[in-house]
């Protein structure tokens, strides 16, 4: 039996509290703070214990990307997806076995190292990117508010394989895929729509992928479900507010953001 139902039935106020912000988080990160999901994971494992938390956040998650799937259904980038989909499940077979048989602590410990050692190297790449493009004449002569264009040619391949396992990888073991994903797609300068289509796509595949691991795992119970029944509404709010967010947010704001959030779910899985 899941520790998670021994302990349903005597929830503290604090607890309830920490899955409710939880789950307003999830809608949120659904379909305006691609990455902020990480925030959810620190809070709900700290709420639960650290594998049962996962599981009952990953039902959620999947009621996320349903909303998330209707505000966005126009807007993926089909192709990129489609490449990123073997790399992914290969993490996710990897993230299987990892999950199985090291302890939460060591779960977010890993996770949070390959998020910050990500964000410093896909800063690193494009800041690179746009020194070479200053120095290029020809560049320069070109509109100086375009930010560098999109990496290409054979490192592609070996990138988005890397990134796909790593997402894969991390989005198994603690549902935090999300902002090694959202790392991907910030280093292919995908405009703010195509960014939030892609990744609602995206983790609507993979979430569905991992829901027979998690369950084989025996994670997913009936009280999870119970749960998560009554935490429903705050991820539609959550959406809601996030998708009338999302219209408005410049560019350049946007790609702060995710920066940001990236960061903060890095040092919150090493810190909690």
């Amino acid at each position: 039996m899941s520790d998670l139902a021994s302990l349903i039935p005597t929830l503290g106020a604090a607890t309830w509290v920490l899955v409710m912000i939880g789950a307003l988080v999830v809608g949120l990160s659904k379909t305006a703070m691609p990455g902020g999901g990480t925030i959810a994971v620190g809070l709900f494992a700290l709420a639960l214990p650290a594998k049962e938390s996962t599981a009952a956040l990953l039902l959620l998650l999947m009621v996320g990307d349903a909303t998330a799937l209707w505000v966005y259904r126009r807007e993926p980038d089909v192709r990129t997806l489609v490449r990123l989909i073997p790399s992914v499940l290969i993490g996710i077979v990897l993230g299987t076995i990892f999950f199985a048989t090291v302890g939460g602590d060591t779960v977010r410990t890993t996770i949070g190292v390959i998020l910050l050692v990500l964000i410093a190297v896909t800063v690193w790449r494009r800041r690179s990117a746009r020194v070479k493009k200053s120095a290029d004449p020809s560049a320069a002569a070109g509109d100086a508010t375009d930010p560098a264009p999109a990496p290409s040619g054979a490192g592609v391949a070996l990138s988005r394989a890397g990134y796909g396992v790593l997402g894969g990888f991390t989005t198994m073991v603690a549902n935090a895929g999300g902002p090694v994903m959202s790392m991907y797609f910030y280093a292919m300068r995908m405009p703010v729509l195509t960014f939030l289509g892609t990744s609602a796509w995206f983790f609507a595949i993979v979430n569905v992928i991992k829901l027979p691991f998690s369950a084989g795992l025996g994670l997913i119970t009936r009280d999870t479900l119970v749960m998560d029944l009554m935490l429903v509404p705050l991820v539609l709010i959550g959406a809601y507010c996030g998708a009338k967010i999302a219209r408005r947010i410049p560019q350049g704001v946007f790609e702060k953001l995710i920066l940001v959030l990236t960061v903060v779910s890095a040092l919150a899985l090493l810190v909690l």
